[in-house]
């Protein structure tokens, strides 16, 4: 008798272990972070994965231009979207604990990187033409040097616009994070990009997980697994 309990409660634990949670989340084409032709799904979601199989949680990721990941996220059935930095959390979704590091900083052509020298955001922007994405949500800084000047600045739709902006010299440099433009500039075989070696800040990727009693308890979740 006590050997067919024990059986039985082998078995259950068994299935128990096996029937993982699946978050479902949305992302954006943000190489080598993120991309939905990259191994593994990019190195941050990779990352992510890694995280969630402590708590045996499958994760699926939905990739879609990046407003609509966005707004997608907030719909049920959906956990929130990543990687976000914590600026681009929205209204109605609250941030995770860092998953992964992204750099903010400037590419340029080779022929302009000698000439973009700064010691201020504000400096930057007065001196020289800027592109920035208008998809992006930049910290205040930036934001506000953006508005102040105007005339020195030129928004691109995406990643690879802003690259074709400074390999053209329509701009003297884009504001973004470098590893996302070179990793393009590569695959597009556009050899006159290059990143300058100031960054500007080093910023967290985070989950942005959409308000809900549903998930309340995932966030803390994979709070503490980011903390082992």
């Amino acid at each position: 008798m006590l050997k067919r309990v024990l059986i039985t409660a082998t078995l259950i634990l068994s299935v128990s272990f096996c029937m993982a949670e699946t978050w479902k989340i949305t992302s954006l084409d943000w190489q080598p972070y993120s991309g939905s032709n990259l191994a593994n799904q990019g190195n941050s979601v990779q990352k992510l994965r890694q995280v969630l199989k402590k708590a045996n949680i499958e994760l699926i990721v939905e990739f879609y231009p990046w407003k609509r990941a966005q707004k997608l996220a907030g719909e049920p059935g959906y956990v929130g979207y990543f990687p976000a930095w914590p600026e681009e959390v929205s209204e109605g979704f609250i941030a995770s604990d860092t998953v992964d590091l992204s750099e903010l900083g400037l590419i340029t052509s080779i022929k302009m990187k000698p000439k973009i020298k700064f010691d201020s955001v504000d400096e930057l922007f007065r001196k020289f033409k800027i592109g920035y994405i208008k998809t992006y949500v930049y910290p205040a800084n930036i934001t506000a040097a953006i508005k102040k000047y105007p005339d020195n600045v030129d928004s691109a739709p995406h990643e690879r616009s802003l690259m074709k902006k400074a390999s053209i010299g329509r701009i003297d440099a884009g504001i973004t994070d470098p590893n996302v433009t070179l990793f393009l500039a590569e695959q597009d075989s556009i050899s006159n990009i290059v990143a300058l070696d100031k960054i500007l800040e080093v910023k967290p990727l985070v989950v942005s997980f959409r308000k809900g009693s549903d998930n309340v308890k995932r966030l803390q979740l994979l709070n503490e697994l980011l903390k082992k």
